[in-house]
């Protein structure tokens, strides 16, 4: 992939995962829209965006990049460099997931590398359970818990001491479909969404590397049940593992200085009322242009007048109108 030159616009396409939005708040549905601009702009964008379980909205012309590194870079503490390859990529699963599970799980890393060609030479078994929990507060925002992170860091320490430069992490989630019934008709909010991006955060955080995290679910059998389209690609697979690494084979290097940086960027796109985030403030701070779109509601309600904010941010209707701005 190249870097950005003089001619080319840059933006930044985010959807905030666990918070309900009616447009990428389920399996890849905002991935449509994410191509659309794609094709006009080199494009970032946040794995939430075009994660669709089997399947991936991710193309040449975007950079997948994990929301707290997302932020880092917003904030201009890292830049992106893209690759010209694949990443070598390392799988770290919990050590809570059953065998049959786990081979689910392997075969699908072996048809990824047999069909794609990407690199995923090693993968690690934690040495005890990462102990995941997760809930919906009373408004419909995802929230959990990660009660032995330590394990799983070391695991992903082993394999960078191995050669491996991006990170998938697949950890044991209990059903969710007791806390939200309404998921897979499209109404509501995914509920590991939340607890799904403490995870990758905290990878992030501490070793500055590109990862994105898959769940691992006991019930693996492919639901017959007609769901809404917005959930279908969830329910047609019995792991999410693939779109994960077709995104982490072409994230780009989180480094200190070359590359891309936050000078290069054009434009963010948020959903409207979810501008809480230190991105968009970092993003204003940089005199990027913030829009904000209406269509797309979530269960934050941080909307530019509550911020105070509403004279900075160019709010539009639709991700139509503001893809017709562009043209």
């Amino acid at each position: 992939m190249n870097m950005i030159n003089e001619y080319e616009k840059l933006g930044i396409f985010v959807v905030p995962t666990g918070i309900g939005a009616t447009i990428g708040g389920y399996a890849g549905d905002a991935s449509v829209w994410a191509r659309r601009f794609s094709k006009l702009s080199k494009l970032i964008v946040n794995p939430n965006v075009v994660n669709a379980g089997g399947f991936s909205g991710i193309n040449d012309n975007m950079l997948y990049v994990e929301g707290y590194s997302l932020d880092e870079f917003v904030k201009g503490y890292i830049n992106l460099y893209p690759i010209m390859e694949s990443n070598h990529i390392g799988v770290v699963f919990d050590k809570a997931i059953p065998k049959d599970v786990l081979n689910i799980h392997i075969n699908t890393i072996n048809a990824v590398k047999t069909v794609y060609g990407i690199d995923i030479p090693y993968y690690e078994i934690t040495e005890e359970p990462v102990g995941i929990g997760f809930e919906l507060d009373g408004s419909g925002i995802s929230y959990g818990s990660v009660k032995n992170p330590e394990t799983m860091l070391l695991s992903v320490k082993r394999l960078i001491q191995n050669g491996c430069d991006a990170i998938a992490l697949v950890c044991m989630f209990e059903d969710p479909e007791e806390l939200n019934e309404n998921y897979s008709q499209g109404i509501g909010t995914d509920p590991v969404g939340g607890v799904e991006a403490i995870i990758s955060h905290y990878i992030s955080q501490r070793l500055c590397i590109p990862c994105a995290h898959s769940p691992a679910f006991v019930d693996y059998q492919i639901s017959s049940e007609l769901v809404n389209a917005k959930a279908a690609s969830e329910y047609i697979t019995p792991t999410f593992l693939p779109c994960i690494l077709l995104g982490l084979s072409q994230a780009p290097k989180l480094v200190k200085s070359g590359g891309i940086s936050v000078k290069n960027v054009d434009f963010m796109v948020m959903p409207y009322d979810s501008l809480g985030s230190p991105a968009v403030f970092a993003a204003l701070e940089h005199g990027i242009e913030v829009y904000a779109v209406k269509e797309n509601i979530t269960a934050l309600d941080v909307t530019p007048h509550k911020l105070g904010i509403e004279n900075n941010i160019c709010v539009v209707d639709t991700y139509e109108d503001l893809l017709k701005k562009f043209l």
